[in-house]
């Protein structure tokens, strides 16, 4: 019933308004929910359209330097490469990949609406973890090259990234990393994207989101179960949005109540314990269309869960000091195979925090000072709080809001079921309000003291 008024809500959208009737009205809410999706495929647009911008050319990979910060919740742990591949049904793409041991890699897949489709490395592809891939769509026949292994992609465009730990030899990460290679292997056609969205995170697009939705949905198909009502309600409102009167109350119930509403969403995104918020879904979502939308938001790209778990400390202020202790018998590096990172990001764009030491995150690599009990303190504040090695402090933005994204990579069970969040910040220092409260206290301890010795 619900399916069959969606439908029929599109057609008379679709007509017009007859004469001498109203348009018919969107529900506020139909307009929140189709927003809140439409999103997550325009922030995988936008970021195609600042590779190219960039650089990047179809089939041919970049790799990146150690260290590179510029995206969103960057992960300095690992080097990068990167690329788009596009295919079709008489080209696909090869792939080279060295023999990797002794530290975490992953070749990611990702389709148009940020979900993981495949990744490669020695715990998916035991019997082939290294080597020659090709990357192929559904109806390619190629002649595969001897000792290619095949693995075939739901899209016609794809985005790559593989990861190789950095860990404590970074030259000879870099020099695996120079090994890896990529070729097509023929002349694919590759449709120029729909839309080149540009919008900042603090100016998101309001009804010109759905400006050319059946366009954007043709380009890219979600293979998600469950999104056949929310795809038909974003149709209805873009036919809806060709009235001018209509179109500037979806405009203003997307910058009223959608944008807002979405905001809100990201401080709910999952189960939070010790002020640490654990995503629902990471990486491949299913019916969960908002946190997709959230991830490719907050970190664009994001790997599942059987890769790395995220947890996320939100909303924290850069003037205060915060201590972290972790006990001797629940060390992060305890909790996870491969290696495990903390980073402090601004709370818009989730960029990191230029600072004096240059340092961006403490991880297994860091010099850590353990107490004397086997315990490890973190610190996070805008200067070095007494008694905390400086090794053991990240820099935080005075004044401002930040976030702090922890990962696990390789996590161990109870990570991954949910049954582990890190200890709690703890804050050290005291608030402006505080701080007058106290100073109000001891000048009216002082004026007692004074009276007592008249």
């Amino acid at each position: 019933m619900k399916r069959c008024a969606l439908a029929t809500l599109a057609v008379i959208a679709a007509a017009g308004p007859v004469y001498g009737q109203a348009a018919p009205r969107l529900a506020d809410r139909d307009i929140v929910e189709a927003y809140e999706y439409m999103l997550g495929r325009l922030l995988v647009l936008r970021q195609e359209n600042l590779d190219f911008r960039e650089g990047f050319k179809w089939n041919e990979i970049i790799h990146r330097a150690p260290g590179g910060v510029d995206g969103a919740n960057p992960n300095v742990d690992v080097l990068y490469s990167e690329a788009w591949i596009g295919l079709d049904e008489k080209s696909c793409t090869l792939i080279d990949i060295p023999e990797i041991k002794g530290r975490y890699y992953t070749v990611q897949m990702l389709n148009g609406w940020g979900e993981t489709t495949a990744n490669i490395n020695e715990r998916n592809f035991q019997k082939h973890p290294f080597g020659k891939f090709l990357f192929c769509i559904k109806g390619a026949t190629p002649v595969l090259p001897k000792g290619t292994l095949r693995v075939t992609l739901p899209s016609r465009k794809s985005r790559m990234l593989m990861r190789i730990e950095i860990g404590a030899n970074p030259a000879g990460a870099i020099a695996l990393q120079k090994k890896v290679t990529m070729k097509a292997m023929g002349k694919p056609v590759i449709e120029e994207a729909v839309v080149k969205p540009n919008f900042a995170n603090n100016q998101l697009p309001g009804v010109e989101a759905f400006d050319k939705t059946e366009e954007i949905f043709a380009s890219e198909a979600d293979l998600n179960p469950g999104m056949i009502d929310v795809r038909e309600k974003a149709i209805a409102i873009a036919k809806a949005a060709a009235d001018r009167t209509q179109r500037a109350r979806i405009d203003e119930v997307i910058r009223k109540q959608a944008i807002p509403a979405f905001h809100n969403e990201i401080l709910k995104m999952g189960r939070a314990e010790n002020g640490w918020v654990h995503p629902r879904a990471i990486g491949n979502y299913r019916t969960d269309y908002v946190m997709r939308t959230i991830a490719n938001y907050t970190g664009i790209w994001a790997n599942n869960s059987k890769e790395v778990v995220y947890f996320a400390g939100q909303n924290l202020d850069g003037s205060q000091t915060f201590t972290q202790t972790f006990p001797k018998d629940a060390l992060p590096r305890s909790k996870t195979r491969y290696f495990w990172s903390a980073i402090v990001v601004d709370a818009t764009d989730f960029k990191v925090v230029p600072n004096a030491l240059n340092r961006f995150l403490l991880n297994k690599q860091s010099p850590l000072q353990f107490r004397e009990d086997g315990s490890l303190t973190l610190a996070l504040g805008p200067k070095q709080p007494e008694g905390i090695p400086e090794s053991n402090w990240l820099p935080t933005p005075e004044g401002k809001k930040y976030n702090v994204t922890f990962r696990f990579y390789g996590p161990t069970k109870d990570v991954t079921d949910g049954k582990y969040f890190p200890p709690p910040l703890v804050r050290i220092s005291q608030t402006r309000t505080e701080q007058l409260i106290q100073n109000l206290k001891n000048q009216q301890l002082i004026q007692k003291l004074k009276k007592s010795k008249e």
